[in-house]
């Protein structure tokens, strides 16, 4: 139907638009301040980008055919867009790459749920080329300066660990070991206390079911299992951090060593913000390492550690909504220029340019005919436009003040 946008799609109006503006560019403002530059990828990438090895499922992705053999795909994330561009287009430059974005994502929404929205907006940051305890804890205090800068309340960070929860897994059957992971991705504890598993594992998996908390407890008790050596380098790791952020700015932290992201794409930590507001939460942000990925891209296949994070804009705007920090008007014009007949219109084209040119921010429109004096200032005053200029034939101008 020609009238309707398509099941999942919906069209932004002038103040929903400034409103997302006004928090996209707070985000961008900040994200600058701390060294990031803004890098703008393809809507458009072939689908072996954008399924990065495997790690994102094709049926995410809204696939579109052209005359080549290969199947093109909207983006449905950017962390792989943006680390195919920073092993190859970008070559050589200066370690490390700090990367920052604004832009429109898309994703087929999961069977049974026609309908569900396909195009979402984000804001978010990529640390490309720098590994290591102190890139974790830039990228998480950055995420909380931003979320501090735009006045989110009740906000709490959900951390975890992908290599340790991997590790963690492998005492399981390769039979069973999935159901165990999406039991634990989705919070499935009922699924997974009926997989039929042995007691020691099952007790072993509610265990790791139950796995969140004060981090100091949580690695507490992660301590007791028995742990290889590259789980202990984790789990030390996981303290040093905890410990940098909590002597930087305190973050308020869950451990959740259950945290799985829906992309497999992750190597190290992994992270979620979630804000509180009444009875409902929101995922307002998500993000973690993925030292593996760089690699997918590079011609000759040297691997490079990254990390980074994505806002949902539309969650931050359900937060902001209710706060009144957001704009509750569009910017009105300035001037409304007035051709008061035929013959002044190119004077009144002129003038208005005049007050354009006068000062960079000004807001000037040109009434356009067919209205008389009262229903132009009527006019005025529903927009919220404060001076009125009537041209006459000879470029006279005549100012009104409404």
């Amino acid at each position: 139907m020609i009238h309707q946008p398509p099941a999942g799609a919906r069209d932004l109006f002038p103040l929903e638009v400034a409103q997302k503006c006004w928090i996209n560019d707070r985000l961008q403002e900040k994200f600058q301040k701390w060294g990031y530059k803004r890098i703008v990828t393809s809507t458009l990438e072939w689908l072996d980008t954008l399924t990065a090895g495997g790690a994102i499922k094709p049926s995410t992705v809204i696939q579109l055919q052209n005359n080549s053999e290969k199947t093109l795909g909207l983006r449905p994330e950017l962390t792989a867009s943006i680390a195919r561009a920073a092993v190859t287009r970008m070559a050589g430059n200066t370690y490390p790459q700090r990367l920052c974005y604004r832009a429109n994502v898309f994703r087929n929404p999961s069977q049974n749920r026609h309908g569900r929205q396909l195009e979402f907006y984000q804001a978010g940051v990529e640390l490309l080329f720098a590994g290591g305890v102190l890139a974790d804890a830039e990228i998480l205090l950055l995420l909380a300066d931003c979320l501090e800068d735009l006045g989110i309340q009740n906000w709490h960070l959900l951390l975890g660990d992908a290599g340790l929860t991997r590790s963690l897994l492998n005492i399981f059957p390769n039979s069973l070991r999935q159901q165990v992971r999406y039991c634990l991705a989705n919070l499935d504890r009922i699924t997974l206390e009926n997989l039929p598993l042995e007691p020691a594992l099952k007790e072993q998996a509610l265990l790791l079911f139950d796995l969140r908390g004060l981090p100091k407890e949580v690695l507490a008790k992660v301590a007791h299992l028995d742990l290889d050596d590259t789980a202990k380098t984790i789990v030390n790791n996981l303290k040093s951090l905890i410990d940098l952020l909590n002597h930087s700015s305190p973050v308020p932290i869950t451990l959740d060593l259950s945290l799985v992201q829906t992309l497999d794409y992750y190597t190290g930590i992994v992270f979620e913000v979630v804000s509180y507001q009444g009875n409902q939460s929101h995922i307002i942000g998500q993000g973690g390492r993925y030292d593996r990925l760089l690699g997918l891209y590079h011609p000759q296949g040297e691997t490079s550690p990254g990390i980074g994070f994505a806002f949902n804009i539309e969650d931050l705007h359900s937060c902001l909504l209710p706060t009144g920090q957001l704009p509750q008007q569009t910017l009105a014009s300035d001037w409304l220029v007035i051709p008061q007949t035929p013959q002044a219109n190119g004077a009144a084209f002129i003038h208005a340019q005049k007050l354009r040119n006068a000062q960079p921010t000004v807001r000037v429109e040109l009434d356009l005919g067919g209205r008389s004096s009262e229903e132009i200032k009527e006019y005025a005053r529903t927009c919220r436009i404060k001076n009125l200029v009537w041209i006459q034939e000879d470029g006279t101008a005549i100012t009104e003040s409404i």
